[in-house]
């Protein structure tokens, strides 16, 4: 089967979380597939991950993507439920096509076809990972490590439009909540009260006067950035408010976090961690060297090693010590839209990288 054929069959199944439809359908073709077409030991654990592995001894090398996709759009969507694609202008169009059933299915084939010399070959699809991981999390949890990781999350058009370049980081997302306690009075008596909103204010000047956290990976910075995004407090115009609420976005960077902590020293304010999907950052470089290769190999391009704005999985398995790259066909921008759609011969590159990485780090 080719790849923009496998993609399609992927793309049908609905796998989204929502009241009636979820991800188990994808992960169930995903493992009835591995097994039809590998002899690989292939398992569908409790939590909706699909892991397979083959080889043995040596160094372990993963292809890592996921089977979930944010909800569709209306028009991505049949009267029935099912998902709807279409062929047209180069491209496959369809809720899943770029994050990341395209991707996936490129892995799945060069899982199939490949026969590690020196080391274990693995495969993983997680479910979850639009709900902040949840997957990759649990497989984590019950023991799943590799050495390395190519990670299938788009990194197609970072250096030029149309390259598939090798992401060697990317950034993390810590979400937080600043809270504002005060005491409420009639706003004719503003002196009775403790304004919360002007607690806030303060911490979110705070906010404010905060410097960027930044790294460097592999000769490449990352800056990191924190934004006050949401604000919210008071319950009627004339009175003194007794409550406020602000939502921090804080994008973070490999080893270094803003001391957003600091708002805490303001009278009535505490500070509280909501989500904290980490950073990726490659610390082996002979491995971000060859795999680099591999894309280079791959297409009539010049690849580079880029940095991503976005968290992965990879973040997860990062934390956990695995060494991870991203390589995927997906470009910025193409995710989760309504238009969503990946270009068919990006596809079949992704397939060569894939390849190509396997047989340079396991023979």
């Amino acid at each position: 089967m080719d790849v923009v054929a496998l993609t399609e069959d992927l793309v049908a199944i609905p796998s989204h979380r929502g009241p009636d439809s979820d991800e188990s359908a994808a992960g169930a073709f995903v493992a009835d597939w591995l097994r039809e077409h590998t002899e690989a030991a292939v398992e569908h654990d409790h939590h909706g991950n699909v892991i397979a592995r083959k080889g043995a001894g040596g160094q372990s090398l993963a292809l890592v993507g996921h089977h979930d996709v944010v909800p569709p759009d209306e028009s991505q969507v049949e009267d029935t439920g099912a998902y709807l694609f279409d062929r047209r202008d180069g491209r496959l169009y369809g809720r899943g096509t770029a994050d990341m059933k395209g991707s996936l299915a490129a892995a799945m084939l060069t899982f199939a076809t490949a026969d590690p010399a020196d080391g274990e070959l693995v495969f993983a699809s997680f479910a979850g990972e639009e709900q902040g991981g949840e997957g990759c999390r649990a497989a984590i949890e019950d023991g799943f490590e590799t050495d390395y990781a190519v990670v299938v999350e788009g990194s197609t058009g970072y250096s030029a439009p149309g390259v598939t370049d090798v992401a060697v980081a990317h950034k993390g997302r810590r979400g937080s909540t600043i809270v504002a306690d005060g005491e409420a009075a009639h706003a004719s008596e503003v002196d009775a009260g403790e304004n919360a909103i002007y607690r806030a204010t303060d911490a979110v000047d705070v906010v404010r006067d905060l410097d960027f956290p930044t790294a460097e990976v592999l000769g490449h910075e990352l800056q990191g950035s924190v934004a006050v995004t949401e604000i919210d407090g008071g319950s009627a115009w004339n009175v003194v408010p007794e409550h406020c609420d602000a939502t921090v976005d804080e994008r973070t960077v490999p080893g270094e976090r803003a001391p957003l902590e600091r708002v805490e020293d303001i009278a009535g304010v505490s500070w509280r961690v909501d989500q904290d999907l980490p950073p990726m950052a490659c610390g082996d470089a002979d491995f971000a060297d060859a795999v680099l290769a591999a894309a280079a190999g791959a297409q009539d391009a010049d690849p580079e090693h880029v940095v991503k704005p976005h968290a992965t999985d990879a973040g997860w398995l990062a934390a956990a010590g695995t060494d991870c790259v991203v390589v995927g066909a997906a470009e910025p921008g193409e995710a989760h839209t309504a238009t969503e759609s990946v270009s068919l011969d990006v596809l079949e590159r992704c397939r060569r990288i894939y390849d190509g990485v396997v047989t340079e780090w396991l023979g």
